[in-house]
């Protein structure tokens, strides 16, 4: 897998996120470096959202599946992506 791309578990759209964007994206909860989810974790995550135990910050349950996502550093957190577009909002990133 390189920087600039991953390609999320079947059925899910091809997703970019350019090499020089992923560098400066920060956890807005922490402000540590995040790191693009790989394939394996995003097809556990939407599993557990079809299942309805994924669970956000706020511990509400997550019911749309994610494309992509970006992990924090200590991996306790994954902000989704849906559509290309990156959720940075500390409430909104699903536990992991």
């Amino acid at each position: 897998m390189t920087v600039d791309e991953i390609i999320p578990s079947s059925g899910h759209k091809r997703m970019t996120i350019t090499p020089d964007i992923l560098p400066i994206l920060r956890c807005p909860a922490g402000g540590g470096p995040l790191t693009l989810a790989d394939a394996e974790l995003i097809e556990r995550i939407n599993e557990q959202i079809a299942a309805g135990t994924a669970r956000d910050q706020l511990d509400a349950r997550v019911e749309t599946p994610v494309d992509g996502g970006l992990v924090t550093a200590n991996a306790d957190r994954l902000y989704p992506i849906r559509e290309n577009i990156p959720t940075l909002i500390a409430d909104d990133a699903i536990r992991l």
